[in-house]
């Protein structure tokens, strides 16, 4: 006895009864293939739209109309905000920064606070940082951004082929 190798194409797909089953059969080039709309209760079961219980969301507290007012929601209005920073403690932070910082072994039952700094005018601050250590010099260049190609140079290359003498406003570059 053989056995079926090929899936059988009417199993899962609609197929015509009576009168439109025989006018396919007599218009169609191949009869035996399958019309290509699967029946509605096998192809997915169970089927969409079938289940008796409603979807409802989760309690959350964004869901608490109380606690969770408009403005608090609306990110159209989130601006950024300004921080400012006066010269004085931009010239605190650095002249900290500038040297590294020695960190002393901790002593048991003593607590280590920093001393303040006096405050600095910023150009001050600035003179005595490059004073004590030249930060960039000539060998020593401050990082570039790196760039994945070369900076194009404009190289002029032989005009393109015209008639000598004639009016030739294009000019080439490499």
């Amino acid at each position: 006895m053989a056995t079926k190798k090929a899936a059988e194409s009417t199993l899962y797909h609609l197929s015509p009864k009576g009168f439109w089953k025989k006018f396919r059969d007599a218009v169609v080039v191949n009869p035996e293939i399958s019309t290509g709309l699967p029946l509605s209760e096998l192809n997915r079961y169970p089927p969409p739209a079938s289940r008796p219980e409603k979807y409802s969301s989760p309690a959350s507290r964004a869901s608490d109309i109380a606690e969770n007012p408009y403005w608090k929601r609306d990110v159209r209005r989130a601006y950024p905000q300004l921080s400012v920073m006066t010269q004085t403690e931009l010239s605190t932070l650095l002249i900290e920064h500038s040297t590294p910082q020695a960190v002393a072994a901790p002593v048991e039952g003593e607590q280590a606070v920093a001393a303040p700094k006096p405050a600095m005018e910023l150009s001050a601050a600035i003179a005595t940082i490059t004073a004590t250590n030249k930060v960039f010099s000539e060998s020593n260049l401050p990082p570039s951004l790196p760039i994945p190609h070369k900076r194009w140079r404009p190289v002029r290359s032989p005009d393109a082929p015209h008639p000598p003498y004639s009016y030739f406003p294009m000019s080439l570059y490499k």
